[in-house]
């Protein structure tokens, strides 16, 4: 049967843009700048458009899940507390998201009622995504309401997160979400259509697809787009792209007018081919997203046991840099400073600089019984691939 989002043929994985219409599991993700507005707040008109388009396609698409990402909390507040613009204080922020989530979902709710669609709210912190525990915790939810035939809408839980503990926009949590739920494909919309060579009005061509890096070279990739009620620009939304390329799924950048299209399979925005396998969470999120806090340099075999998926031991250790506490991300280079992994320091800054280059017997000398020289677990070590 034929319809406005493409034919329900026979659903299979998804590979190239076309194939969106087959999907059994899609995550969407729009962004403040399509939906509010510094001087309305909420923009009614905008949130009723891709509220019916998701809608429409959920209803007409019995079979699929659909997973919303939606930003939008903390411009939504801004009206309703007299603000003028986006605070930059963290208890505004904290505030005008309190009052402007719930206003949000109410809209969100009534819109998609009137399709049959049943939502649900979903806030999340990067601990929840990060935290093996609360991942599973999170993982259980989503699939859970997703059984139930809900459409869940995920947003950062602006209103409790702090500085040191946000994604800083959700083009990045929508990436982990698609993984978390073994999405098919991932869909980032703003309000731009897609990726150019260049700024559009300086005669740049659109970037049709992105196979690597390697397309990617040379291109000036800036915040194109609404600025002021967002936190993300085309940089956050080529990441998480690529983040989630790189877990094995296909993800869509273009705009939120495009968004029927878009699920159509149409030929719009700009296609990022999955580039990898479905990997653990805390290993994106170290490869990624992790705030590093210092830098390890390693000798050429440390170098080459850390590829074979090995632990790094503070004998293969060259040098320590940084002010980093236990269990904080650091870089491990190799002495030609290019960067072999990221992962998460047994020690502090201070007590790893003693156990340059040592052995064990001598750590233990040094330290005690319970230190064996294990500077990154394996199990904490994040591959940076080339």
């Amino acid at each position: 049967m034929n319809d406005q989002f493409g034919s329900k043929v026979q659903r299979g994985a998804v590979v190239e843009r076309a194939d969106i219409p087959r999907a059994m599991r899609v995550v969407v993700k729009v962004g403040s700048s399509s939906l509010t507005s510094i001087e309305n707040s909420l923009d009614e008109l905008a949130i009723a458009t891709i509220s019916d388009v998701l809608a429409k396609f959920k209803r007409a698409h019995q079979n699929v899940e659909l997973v919303f990402v939606s930003s939008g909390a903390i411009a939504a507040g801004l009206a309703p507390l007299g603000l003028k613009r986006r605070p930059k204080d963290l208890a505004t922020a904290q505030a005008a998201a309190s009052v402007g989530q719930s206003l949000l979902m109410t809209r969100y709710t009534d819109i998609f009622a009137r399709y049959g669609v049943t939502v649900s709210q979903v806030l999340l912190t990067v601990q929840d995504l990060i935290a093996r525990d609360r991942y599973t915790n999170v993982h259980r939810q989503l699939e859970r309401l997703l059984d139930l035939g809900v459409t869940p809408i995920v947003n950062e839980n602006d209103a409790v997160a702090t500085a040191e503990l946000k994604f800083g926009d959700n083009d990045r949590i929508a990436a982990l979400v698609a993984h978390a739920v073994k999405a098919d494909v991932l869909l980032l919309l703003s309000d731009v259509d897609a990726l150019y060579t260049r700024h559009p009005d300086e005669g740049g061509e659109r970037v049709t697809h992105v196979r690597g890096a390697q397309d990617l070279a040379g291109l000036s990739i800036g915040s194109v787009g609404s600025a002021g009620v967002g936190s993300g620009g085309m940089v956050t939304k080529v990441k998480a792209a690529q983040i989630a390329a790189a877990s094995g799924i296909p993800a869509l950048v273009t705009s939120a007018a495009k968004a029927r299209e878009a699920l159509a399979g149409e030929d719009v925005g700009t296609w990022f081919y999955a580039t990898g396998q479905r990997r653990a969470v805390n290993m994106l999120w170290l490869e990624h997203l992790a705030d590093i806090r210092g830098t390890i340099t390693v000798d050429r075999g440390a170098a080459a046991a850390l590829t074979r998926r090995n632990s790094l031991l503070a004998a293969g250790v060259v040098a320590v840099h940084g002010n980093f506490e236990a269990n904080d991300p650091v870089e491990i280079i190799d002495e030609d400073g290019t960067v072999v992994a990221h992962g998460l320091s047994s020690y502090d800054a201070a007590a790893a600089q003693k156990m340059v280059g040592l052995h064990t017997e001598e750590i233990v000398q040094i330290l005690g019984d319970e230190n064996d020289g294990t500077l990154v677990h394996a199990d904490n070590i994040a591959l940076i691939r080339r």
